[in-house]
C-alpha cells in the first residue's frame, strides 16, 4: 500500500546535520506513527514520505521552513523553573540545555537561554529551527486509517495518539 492522504503511517527517522554527524534516531525505539495528510507532521517529510510503501528508505536534505521553521525573533519568555521537564529525575538547569516546557500547543522543546533561582530564560524557538537538516526515513507500516481516526486527526495506536 502506498501512503497517501487518509493512511496511517508509521516510520524511523535519523537526522543528521549538513555535515552529517547525526543529531537524533529512532531506529533503536518504536517508530513514529501520523495520519497522513492531516498537518500532523513536518511538511518536507509528508511531502517525501508522499507515494512510498512498506519498507521504502529515503535520504532528503531538507530545509528550516519545510521541518522546524526558521528562527522566530523575539521569542525569548521567562518561565518558572518548575515549569522545565526533562528525561532526568532531578537535572541541574544551565545555560544551552535543552527542556520540554507545557504549552497551548502542547509540549514544547525549548533552550535555556539564564538559570536563575526561581525562573529561567527560554528560547521557545526549536532547538533546531533555522537549520538545514539531512533525514534518513524508512517506511515501517502503511495502513488505511480508521473512521475514529480520519474524525479525530490524528492516528491512535503503537507510536501514534493514546486516548
Amino acid at each position: 500500500m502506498k501512503i497517501t492522504k487518509g493512511s496511517v503511517v508509521q516510520f524511523h527517522y535519523r537526522i543528521k546535520d549538513t555535515t552529517g554527524k547525526e543529531i537524533e534516531s529512532n531506529f533503536d525505539d518504536q517508530g513514529v506513527a501520523y495520519l497522513h495528510g492531516y498537518n500532523n507532521m513536518m511538511p518536507g517529510i509528508e511531502k517525501s514520505l508522499e507515494s512510498m510503501s512498506k519498507g521504502d528508505l529515503l535520504e532528503v536534505e531538507l530545509e528550516a521552513k519545510e521541518t522546524y521553521g526558521e528562527i522566530q525573533p523575539d521569542s525569548e519568555q521567562r518561565v518558572p523553573v518548575k515549569h522545565l521537564h526533562s528525561s532526568e529525575k532531578k537535572p541541574k538547569w544551565k545555560a544551552g540545555m535543552t527542556a520540554v516546557v507545557n504549552s497551548d500547543q502542547g509540549q514544547r522543546e525549548v533552550t535555556i537561554l539564564k538559570v536563575g533561582k526561581f525562573m529561567v530564560t527560554i528560547d521557545t524557538n526549536h532547538p533546531l529551527a533555522g537549520r538545514t537538516l539531512q533525514f534518513e526515513l524508512q517506511v515501517e507500516d502503511v495502513r488505511m486509517a480508521s473512521d475514529e481516526e480520519i474524525e479525530h486527526g490524528h492516528a491512535h495506536g503503537a507510536g501514534g495518539h493514546h486516548h
